[in-house]
């Protein structure tokens, strides 16, 4: 069944980091998003014509995480990345006005942190620092674990509220390492005893082939507690990271099960 569509319009707007802006979205109706427990929650902004969709077509569409949806106030937030004149969402959103509207489709969404689980870990770049963000106001006071967030440099950290048990390490590509840091980070964690549920999301080749098999094969994390995703590809619009990520997945599958996640598969 498709995903409902939903008019928000733009109420404010705030530069969080010279690279991030949060706009702040009003809808006359937002109970697509009641019962909406995951903190990965996310959308798809509709750039074109929604009536496309309902003609099976597929205008231009970008995924972003839909932050804190209050159903009954009919309110919502969404943090874009923004690169000056790069892609489609980010130069709409960092020119976005009161007043102006955009439909999306959704809400989506697979991975909330267990409470049950001993220890968290969760991993990413910018683009996953909204849904890491959310999860980590969703701990209980007593969790414990790691969090590693990669960004552009110190300019770009922002303020996160986590339980005094989760150690919170900033990585910063302006001090070199490529994506690669952020995979030698989270594998120079300190592994904790018991049971892990991991969020690790970001840049693909970075999660895809380096974070994703040290945790599912060298560290044996079972699947289900490991929600491990690409968000973007570098050098690829959403467009063709989709079939990126399709072949990724008929390659994987032509020799054992895909642990693609549903969220994955999703987005």
């Amino acid at each position: 069944m498709s995903k409902p569509l939903t008019e928000l319009t733009v109420v404010a707007t705030e530069r969080l980091t010279p690279s991030m802006v949060r706009l702040r979205f009003r809808a006359d109706d937002l109970s697509a998003f009641a019962g909406s427990a995951h903190t990965d929650r996310y959308v798809k902004l509709v750039f074109g014509d929604p009536a496309e969709l309902a003609a099976g077509g597929r205008p231009v569409m970008r995924t972003y995480t839909a932050l804190e949806p209050d159903v009954e106030a009919g309110t919502l937030s969404i943090d874009f990345v923004v690169h000056g004149d790069e892609g489609v969402a980010g130069p709409w959103a960092a020119a976005a006005q009161p007043g102006d509207t955009i439909t999306v489709r959704g809400p989506g969404g697979a991975y909330a942190p267990d409470p049950d689980a001993d220890w968290h870990l969760l991993a990413g770049d910018e683009a996953a620092l909204p849904a890491i963000r959310q999860a980590l106001t969703a701990l209980p006071a007593e969790a414990v674990g790691h969090v590693v967030i990669e960004v552009a440099d110190a300019d770009h950290e922002q303020p996160l509220h986590a339980p005094a048990g989760i150690g919170v390490t900033w990585l910063h590509r302006s001090a070199g390492g490529g994506r690669a840091a952020l995979v030698d980070a989270v594998r120079s964690l300190e592994w904790l005893p018991g049971r892990v549920h991991a969020f690790v999301h970001g840049e693909a080749q970075a999660v895809m082939h380096g974070i994703r098999p040290y945790l599912l094969t060298e560290r044996g994390v079972p699947r289900a507690d490991a929600s491990v995703s690409g968000y973007w590809r570098v050098g690829r619009t959403e467009e063709s990271f989709r079939q990126w990520k399709a072949d990724l997945a008929a390659a994987e599958s032509a020799n054992e099960p895909t642990d693609t996640s549903a969220e994955e598969a999703s987005r």
